[in-house]
């Protein structure tokens, strides 16, 4: 029988879960996998993923509220926000990478 610590499973946890992190300067900016979130931030999380289909979205204001929800703290966020500024091509940029790096770790909502 296997037999592991929660020591043993918090490390597999965090390096299969693991934050998208941004170097700005240099501080490292970190933004939680969806699974890492509470359950409040993940559903906000979810609700600004349908609300940017909208054909009335405003993007920036989108993406930047996310980027909010998911980064380890807010001071962290502004300091990413600040740097990139109103650009959208990269806010898009750095929420398309997000999304890739917690592809696998999302949850099925089908799964049982």
């Amino acid at each position: 029988m296997a037999s592991y610590t929660l020591d043993d499973i918090r490390a597999a946890a965090d390096a299969r879960y693991g934050s998208t992190d941004i170097a700005v300067g240099d501080d490292v900016v970190r933004l939680l996998n969806p699974l890492r979130l509470t359950r409040a931030k993940r559903d906000a999380l979810s609700a600004l993923q349908d609300r940017l289909g909208a054909d009335d979205a405003d993007q920036e204001e989108l993406l930047s509220e996310a980027i909010r929800l998911v980064a380890e703290n807010s001071e962290a966020a502004d300091q990413l926000l600040n740097a990139v500024g109103t650009d959208l091509a990269v806010l898009a940029e750095i929420f398309e990478r997000y999304g890739a790096g917690t592809q696998v770790g999302e949850a099925s909502a089908s799964a049982a």
